[in-house]
């Protein structure tokens, strides 16, 4: 199967599948097989997959011929026998992000097209370390962001069932639900554990949001994005050019809060801001990189700041990355969360699904995020108490002077246009 740039995910994305599950958001692929292999024909399935796409050559060290002599002179009765096979066989990679989705985990995974989610909003990860179920982040105005969840949140317990030991698609079986249900949630927040209860829901999601502002810095345009969906990027485009028709002086764009992505949506967002230059390179195993550049069709050539925090990850730190490498943008806020790995999506021939580690990606000058994520241009840091004040008790204040990042990024953008226009009066 040809992998195409639409089936391409990247870290905090493709945990997003797994917790896509919980949301019912996922990424198109092409229909179920037409024959069901045996179970140990599908185990040899995902050793095949894995034992040529995934990112690492030497399997993190371990032995995959053995590996495949292992779970192949098994018998299997059942093919829950071989699925059962098949998550022990992918542990031994340590890598939380390359897992496979029995039929019904697949199918939850699967892009809803009409836009609507089903249950509570969060986007998970499996700690590559401590192996705990790590919040990514909410999305906005869901249960789950309502409710109080954050970014970096640790599940511990789900409707009272320990989270040790449990995989993201374990979690996510047992998040999603019916709308209207409700599931409790245990979570641990810098030492503290609390609880919550949250009523799953169907979600309209739209990822842009955007308005003009006036400020001291002059006429604004601000933008919103939630998430690197498929239909992000036309969002984004109408976005700017209502903007542009308006005569904003420059731009704030809010990747505060947003899980990643769809590899070839954060590119085509990028190209609506850069004329020119790399915006990401993708390495697979054999170090070959696959560039993707700007085209020469941005929509706007006038100041730009980023905004982002800890639970902007993978795209948005792809995004992010390429702006601030090229000096197009100052990036504002917090240290991002730290996905830098790409993941493919494939269905199995039993209808159940495979998501395999397939490259690492850099951002223009070379760098590296994986476990550090992209650092500001200027850091302001908001404490787990203040981000909840702002972002669900007063929301009203957000993406307003009360609120600290944008505040900043207000008065650093008020700058940029200045500069700009000194430079311009200085040409004439």
């Amino acid at each position: 199967m040809v992998i195409t740039k639409s089936r391409l995910v990247l870290g905090a994305t493709a945990v997003a599948l797994s917790t896509i599950a919980v949301t019912s958001l996922g990424i198109h692929s092409r229909g179920q097989a037409l024959f069901k292999a045996s179970p140990k024909e599908l185990v040899d399935e995902v050793w095949q997959i894995v034992q040529r796409q995934y990112v690492d050559g030497t399997f993190n060290q371990v032995d995959w011929l053995a590996v495949r002599k292992e779970y192949l002179s098994k018998s299997y009765s059942s093919r829950e026998e071989a699925y059962t096979s098949i998550r022990e066989m992918l542990d031994k990679l340590d890598d939380p992000y390359t897992r496979f989705m029995d039929p019904e985990e697949f199918k939850n995974m699967q892009v809803d097209t009409s836009g609507e989610l089903t249950g509570v909003g969060i986007t998970i990860s499996q700690d590559e370390k401590t192996k705990q179920i790590v919040v990514i982040s909410p999305i906005d105005d869901t249960p789950a962001f309502k409710a109080g969840i954050l970014a970096k949140d640790v599940i511990i317990k789900i409707n009272g069932q320990s989270t040790e030991g449990m995989d993201t698609n374990q979690a996510v079986s047992l998040i999603r639900g019916e709308p209207g249900t409700k599931v409790n949630l245990i979570i641990e927040r810098d030492g503290q554990v609390k609880e919550f209860q949250i009523t799953r829901a169907r979600i309209e999601i739209h990822p842009v949001k955007y308005s003009e502002r006036q400020t001291p810095a002059g006429k604004l345009g601000y933008i919103r994005l939630n998430q690197f969906s498929a239909n992000a990027s036309g969002e984004m485009q109408s976005a700017i050019k209502d903007l542009e028709r308006k005569r904003v002086a420059g731009y704030i764009l809010d990747l505060r809060g947003n899980p990643g992505g769809l590899l070839y949506s954060s590119v085509e967002i990028a190209r609506m801001w850069m004329d020119s230059g790399t915006i990401v390179s993708t390495i697979d195993r054999q170090g070959e990189q696959e560039r993707e550049v700007a085209r020469g069709n941005a929509l706007t050539n006038k100041p730009l700041v980023v905004l982002v925090d800890k639970g902007s990850a993978s795209a948005s730190e792809i995004l992010s990355g390429a702006l601030q490498d090229h000096k197009r943008a100052v990036i504002v806020g917090s240290q991002t969360f730290g996905k830098g790995l790409v993941q493919s999506v494939r269905p199995l021939e039993d209808g159940s699904g495979l998501a395999v580690t397939i490259a690492k990606y850099h951002t223009p000058n070379g760098k590296d995020i994986n476990k550090h994520g992209i650092d500001p241009d200027v850091t302001v840091d908001l404490s787990d108490e203040q981000r909840q004040e702002l972002w669900l008790n007063e929301r009203d204040k957000l993406a307003t002077l009360a609120d600290p990042q944008f505040a900043k990024a207000v008065e650093v953008l008020g700058q940029e246009i200045a500069a700009r226009n000194i430079t311009s009066s200085q040409k004439k």
